[in-house]
């Protein structure tokens, strides 16, 4: 029993450590079909032939990446973590997981997936964003 008390105590000094630490690792905050509202992008990438495009939304508050694919069986951003900080490259990866409930349609659409803005990076310089082996760079802001 003293050794599981022990190791609860030890969790939230570990989380806490973590977070001084910078290692922090986000989910996304929305995933939908389509792409961003023209609305609310204050900056997108170039447009790729691969399918992967990014933006910035509102002042760069959030990172939106739009992946395009199968829309029944969607590849959607799963974490997003910090590669080199502002001032050392700016640059985050995302890592993702594909959706699948069944058979899967041969079409080609994007689905967007929407991460705030780790407080790491800044919006005042190029951001690098990884993405499963393909990078794609937001212009400032």
């Amino acid at each position: 029993m003293k050794m599981r008390t022990s190791a609860l105590l030890a969790l939230p000094v570990l989380a806490a450590s973590l977070l001084l630490a910078g290692c922090t690792v986000t989910g996304p905050t929305e995933n939908f079909s389509g792409l961003p509202d023209e609305e609310h992008i204050s900056q997108e990438s170039e447009g790729g032939d691969d399918g992967l495009q990014a933006f910035w939304l509102e002042e760069g508050d959030s990172i939106a990446i739009a992946i395009s694919g199968s829309s029944t069986c969607p590849v959607i951003g799963g974490h997003i973590s910090v590669v080199e900080p502002a001032g050392e490259g700016n640059t985050v990866a995302i890592t993702t997981m594909p959706v699948s409930d069944g058979p899967c349609t041969m079409d080609f659409v994007p689905h967007t997936s929407v991460f705030w803005t780790p407080s790491r990076v800044t919006p005042a310089e190029p951001l690098t964003i990884q993405v499963d082996g393909r990078e794609v760079v937001l212009p400032v802001k």
